[in-house]
């Protein structure tokens, strides 16, 4: 069947919006139609929710370990080596790298994203594709760099999650309560002037809240003291071009804290 011009520009656009959401594998050779109603036997239901509570129990289980753990690290080069050793998320085994964290330690300001993509699982680093090139503008566009050698100009960045949930989808709650005390670790190790929370995941796991981005954004909040400030993913502004003057706005609001403090 052919397609007329138009149809083949508009499923290529589909496409490429799907590969910048990180749909870059593909789970099968035909097509799932997800509009047809499949009925789930109650056998089958009971076997599902049984797995489900199994996960619960776990992650909580993990969850108590890694707050054990995370209390003994002393300095950052411990906790990495202790989330590296840690076996207790099985996002690490289908992960090729543990993504610890990439910059100044000694930054001012500490940016904490979701979790790694494609891209980052591979090099090892945050933040690093194209959602991670406009991050950097962004930060530029303030005089702040991840390569910087001075505090004042520098960014320290990491993730919620150290290893890259499978096809890059978002992180589950389970996953996110159990890496927290490593995170929670991580900032008091850092000890940053500000942190920056890049989309809703981390947001949702250190502000304790089910509020999206969109309403969280534009003030301060504070974490264990330290003032966070809330924005839009650069992978959300990549596909919604048109809320990059609330980011730069945002971007302002940094600016502003960092000069006066």
């Amino acid at each position: 069947m052919s397609l007329e011009p138009h149809e083949y520009y508009e499923a290529l656009a589909q496409l490429a919006w799907q590969v910048e959401l990180g749909a870059d594998e593909a789970i099968g050779a035909v097509g799932v139609d997800r509009y047809v109603e499949k009925l789930t036997p109650k056998s089958q239901k009971k076997t599902v929710q049984k797995q489900s509570d199994t996960v619960t129990v776990a992650a909580r289980t993990a969850g108590g370990e890694t707050k054990r753990l995370a209390a003994a690290c002393n300095d950052l080069e411990g906790l990495r080596e202790t989330i590296e050793a840690f076996d207790g998320c099985e996002l690490k085994r289908g992960a090729r790298t543990t993504v610890f964290a990439d910059g100044n330690p000694a930054a001012r300001v500490m940016v904490i994203g979701e979790a790694p993509g494609r891209d980052e699982d591979r090099e090892g680093k945050p933040f690093i594709g194209k959602s991670g090139q406009l991050l950097d503008k962004m930060l530029a566009s303030i005089g702040l760099n991840r390569n910087a050698e001075d505090a004042e100009q520098a960014v320290y960045i990491t993730n919620v999650l150290p290893w890259r949930p499978p096809q890059n989808r978002d992180p589950l709650d389970e996953e996110m309560a159990m890496m927290k005390p490593f995170l929670m670790r991580h900032i008091e190790l850092a000890k940053p002037d500000v942190l920056l929370l890049v989309g809703n995941p981390p947001n949702q796991t250190l502000l304790n809240t089910e509020q999206g981005v969109t309403r969280l954004r534009g003030k301060w909040h504070s974490i264990a003291g330290i003032p966070a400030l809330p924005i839009f993913h650069p992978a959300y502004l990549l596909r919604v071009p048109a809320q990059k003057r609330l980011a730069w706005a945002d971007l302002l609001m940094l600016k502003a804290k960092l000069e006066e403090s």
